[in-house]
């Protein structure tokens, strides 16, 4: 049976893929094959990996099978062991039966109940401990784990929080000025405003850093609270973990007992459809119980590719803001915060020269500052302006994809098609206009980290949803037409080189 067995996993990984395989099939195995009946038996772990597998997997299970087995009227049994006899209950006193008191009728577990009008209702929810299942799944698991330390109780050890990372480190410009005010006021009544908060903003403009400040702030005021900051990656691995090892109710009550959750790069979710449902059910039970939410991510949460669209809709249910790039004076204003946290005599003209030259994100100032920094103390040199000249020599950002401005990208379009400026930000719908209008969206989008809303600010106060619309029609026609492709590849290389 197993060679049988190994062999379908060897057909099927070619099918499906490594990752779905490692996740769902090899906790999964051949416990018999009734030749006369056709029937062959699979042992499944439990309940919800054998109806994850028979509504997603079945008909191509069966294929695999049949072709391996020989057999054309192939069936097939999901055996699972049954969660009633695998467990031993230990009863708790009725003194530490915790009461729930929520705002409608829906218990924790159940929010259908909408046949009772009453506005408050308590529901008694026992705690049970099973025997068996004392272990809380780890803050770092590998996959490959077979055993999971015993633990006394289901709860983060640790909220994840950089403790360097706060409102008072954070600095406050044009470009996050919203997204910091709503992160604050959240701090100050949590879980009742702006929920779900979604952060979206290019790679280093300060997400995590704000994501940081919040848990911090909210730890300071109540540490009583549960927060938790996690990575998407981490997330996943920590479910994918829990499916191979039968933990998936210890997972969910993990993150149940939450009261801040923290979720970075949102984005890394696209196409995990097994962790998408989980966090579907997550997200739920957490906004229904008024536990606060706050997510990032790099794009707008309809821009994200391959996320359900019930759990887009979800994403924007709260307040979603953007962080841009920062201005001139905001990049001097971090540069000098980051040089009197770390003791660096930053002159006046050298930050100024510094936050010119990088025009991309934070994350890349703050290298810069290091480089020069580091230079001058093995050089044993003063930090002066020649000297960070000398070290940042080879940045040209004009040929960096992150510093085009909008309006570089403007002045090209239109000087290549000849058209004026104002007939592109006009409401004109004629034909050839409008073609490259909806080129002059997708350049933007692709050679800077503006949002959709900035990019539709500037070409005529379009909304976000008339720019992402442009952007696929022209993902559409460079995928379809070939010259058309090379076309937009000749604009971009004269932005670039602008």
């Amino acid at each position: 049976m197993d060679q049988i067995w190994q062999s379908f996993l060897k057909i099927i990984k070619e099918d499906v893929g490594i990752q779905t395989v490692e996740t769902w099939f090899k906790a999964v195995s051949l416990e018999k094959w009734d030749k006369e009946k056709e029937i062959v038996f699979l042992n499944v772990p439990n309940q919800f990996v054998k109806n994850w597998l028979k509504e997603h997997y079945f008909i191509i299970i069966q294929k695999t099978l049949k072709s391996l087995l020989d057999s054309e009227n192939l069936n097939i049994e999901f055996l699972s062991p049954d969660p009633s006899l695998a467990r031993t209950r230990n009863i708790i006193p009725a003194s530490m039966i915790h009461t729930y008191t929520k705002t409608n009728n829906n218990t924790p577990e159940n929010s259908s109940n909408a046949g009772n009008t009453n506005n408050t209702s308590t529901y008694t929810k026992p705690n049970i401990i099973y025997k068996d299942k004392q272990e809380d799944i780890p803050e770092n698991l590998n996959t490959n784990t077979q055993q999971l330390p015993a633990k006394t109780e289901f709860s983060f050890k640790k909220s994840n929080l950089n403790p360097n990372y706060n409102f008072d480190s954070f600095i406050i410009g044009p470009n996050n000025s919203l997204a910091h005010a709503a992160g604050y006021a959240i701090c100050q009544n949590l879980g009742r405003v702006y929920n779900p908060l979604f952060i979206y903003g290019g790679t280093g403009l300060g997400k995590t850093h704000l994501l940081h400040a919040i848990g911090n702030e909210v730890k300071n005021r109540d540490n009583s609270k549960t927060i938790v900051y996690q990575t998407i990656d981490k997330f996943t691995n920590e479910f994918i973990a829990a499916i191979r090892l039968d933990k998936i109710m210890l997972f969910r009550q993990k993150y149940q007992k939450i009261d801040l959750l923290l979720l970075d790069d949102i984005q890394f979710l696209s196409n995990k459809e097994q962790t998408q449902e989980m966090f579907f059910h997550i997200f739920n039970l957490l906004y229904e119980e008024k536990k606060q939410i706050i997510l990032s991510s790099d794009t707008f949460p309809k821009e994200i590719k391959g996320l359900q669209a019930r759990l887009k809709s979800r994403l924007e249910w709260g307040l979603v803001v953007d962080i841009q790039i920062p201005d001139l004076e905001t990049k001097i204003a971090i540069l000098e915060k980051k040089a009197e946290q770390n003791s660096i005599n930053l002159t006046p003209e050298v930050s100024s020269f510094i936050a010119s030259r990088i025009t991309s994100n934070v994350r890349e100032l703050e290298g810069a500052l290091i480089r020069v920094n580091a230079f001058s103390t093995l050089t044993n040199k003063p930090l002066s302006l020649d000297l960070a000249k000398k070290v940042l020599l080879h940045l040209d950002d004009s040929t960096k994809k992150e510093g085009i401005m909008l309006e570089k990208i403007l002045r090209t379009i239109t000087h290549h098609y000849s058209i004026s400026v104002n007939d592109l930000k006009s409401k004109k719908r004629h034909k050839d206009v409008a073609l490259i209008r909806q080129i002059t969206f997708f350049l933007m989008k692709k050679l800077s980290y503006c949002s959709l809303k900035t990019i539709g600010e500037s070409i005529g106060n379009r909304d976000h949803s008339t720019v992402l619309h442009a952007i696929t029609r022209v993902e559409e026609n460079i995928k379809n037409d070939h010259d058309f492709a090379k076309k937009i590849n000749n604009i971009e290389q004269k932005i670039l080189m602008s």
